[in-house]
């Protein structure tokens, strides 16, 4: 009988090889493998990343370190560990940056505030913590949103109710909410959201960009970076994305600033402008603002403003939809704290708005279910030990899953997967307060969300408007799961009926 040649004992070795890491990895649920490391289980749990990462979290007791393939440069901490997340984002908060590696996949968003390190962030921060702290800053909005609910989305589900049509809420939340925030960043009506819903390119463009993002993750950055170059798949709609978003901002801001220099010339007085007006028109140390600065500041603001909300609300009304007892218990609270039921959803309500006790806590609840940022990551600047006792080399991405944090039984309890708006209600009928560091969907330590308050004072006028005027139902046999995405969206997006209340 002949000998095995060079090739079949070559082959033999590596099926050897391979079987025994199959033997062992089996029943993990990330395998280690040789040369590829671990992203064949990252790639192909991509269409499920989230739920994916946070059963490896579980697995792992809260932290792990990823090892992509030989030679690649792909290495990054997993963690979901609320020591270690306090650790990166308060203790050590100056050893933790976005990085250039962040920067580079979130290129689209320039040197804005999400980001921005170190003096650059220090500068933008200041800049718009000063604007969002005024309190005619907070009328605006409030007055804005009223006008839009008035005007935009009660007339559109009145229509949808009618014609008694089945309707994309997800759709409709983004249309809306991107209106509202080019209204209130720009003093620009996008009228996304109308009768018809036309198919606004503007806001399609941020889409298809914004899906586009999640996808630098998880693959290596050569093969990303040589479809930017080719201009293929995912990295091309990025692209055409950016252009349009680009081009329109262009616009926008040679638009203001011949009218700004219009109105100094005539000196006359406006109402209360759009934030990139006053921006515009005040000195902020640096002297005269760029228009790449402008540029970067709107992208950013649109793109949280836009996003987060919509996609939060989205998973609130799915989850009282299925909850009816959840829905009954909203309209109660509301209806006893407002003579008017239109009273609730108004401007003038604000102060009243924070003594519904039950609806914060189930925006609450729905948050921490479907954080609307499910994932986010730093870079560490110097070597350092986590709480958990893993090491950090340097310039080693720390990804931290703050999807996988609201499901932990450790801070939640055994019941942590089920929907209980209850859990967030102390005995004496007050907000349970929870650490910044174990509910981080406003993130946590200096680089807290501004717009938290802000966040929820839109949530509440939009629950009050939409589940007072309508019985919402989703449509039967609907798939729900989250998207791959750098923003919690529904992957189907959340088709439902609307049915007008008799108040």
């Amino acid at each position: 009988m002949a000998l095995l040649g060079i090739q079949e004992i070559i082959f033999v070795i590596l099926f050897f090889i391979l079987f025994y890491y199959w033997r062992c990895n089996r029943n993990k649920p990330m395998g280690d493998w040789p040369i590829v490391g671990m992203l064949p289980s990252l790639l192909l749990n991509a269409s499920n990343i989230h739920d994916y990462i946070a059963l490896l979290l579980k697995h792992h007791g809260g932290s792990v370190m990823f090892k992509g393939p030989w030679l690649s440069n792909m290495k990054f901490l997993l963690t979901c560990d609320p020591m270690n997340l306090n650790h990166i984002t308060s203790r050590s908060f100056t050893n933790y940056e976005k990085g250039s590696e962040f920067h580079e996949v979130f290129e689209v968003l320039g040197d804005g505030i999400l980001n921005a390190d170190g003096e650059t962030w220090k500068y933008n921060r200041a800049i718009l913590h000063s604007l969002l702290k005024q309190r005619s800053f907070g009328s605006f909005v409030q007055k804005t949103m009223q006008e839009k609910l008035d005007n935009c989305l009660l007339p559109f589900l009145d229509h949808v109710s009618k014609a008694g049509k089945e309707v994309d809420i997800q759709d409709v939340f983004q249309k809306f909410f991107f209106d509202i925030v080019c209204l209130i960043v720009l003093g620009f009506d996008a009228n996304c959201l109308s009768i018809g819903s036309p198919n606004v390119v503007l806001e399609k463009a941020f889409s298809e960009a914004e899906d586009s993002l999640l996808y630098r993750h998880v693959v290596p950055h050569w093969l990303w970076k040589l479809q930017k170059w080719l201009q293929i798949g995912k990295e091309k709609k990025l692209f055409e994305g950016s252009k349009i978003v680009d081009k329109f901002l262009h616009e926008q801001i040679t638009s203001k600033r011949k009218q700004q220099k219009k109105c100094s010339n005539n000196q006359e007085e406006e109402p209360f402008p759009d934030l990139l007006s006053i921006i515009m028109a005040q000195e902020w140390g640096k002297g005269p603002i760029d228009d790449k600065f402008l540029r970067d500041t709107a992208v950013n603001l649109l793109a949280a403003g836009r996003d987060t909300i919509s996609a939060g609300l989205c998973w609130f009304i799915w989850l009282v939809a299925t909850h009816p007892s959840v829905e009954a218990k909203i309209i109660e609270e509301i209806k006893s704290n407002f003579q008017d039921i239109e009273e609730a959803w108004t401007a003038s309500s604000f102060e009243k708005l924070g003594k519904l006790v039950y609806l914060h806590a189930t925006i609450s609840e729905t948050l921490r279910l479907y954080p609307s940022v499910p994932i986010d990551h730093k870079c560490a600047v110097k070597s350092d030990t986590l709480p958990s006792g893993h090491y950090v080399d340097q310039n080693t991405m720390v990804l931290y899953s703050i999807y996988s944090l609201g499901k932990m039984e450790d801070i939640w309890g055994k019941d942590c997967l089920e929907f209980k708006p209850e859990r967030w209600i102390s005995e004496k009928g007050e907000i349970v307060h929870v650490p910044s560091y174990k509910f981080m969907v406003f993130n946590a330590g200096p680089r807290s969300c501004l717009g938290k308050s802000m966040s929820f004072t839109k949530m509440k006028m939009m629950a009050a408007a939409i589940l007072c005027n309508y019985h919402v139902q989703v449509v039967e046999a609907h798939p729900i799961s989250p998207c791959s995405s750098v923003v919690l969206h529904m992957k189907h997006g959340l088709k439902v009926r609307v049915t007008k209340r008799c108040n």
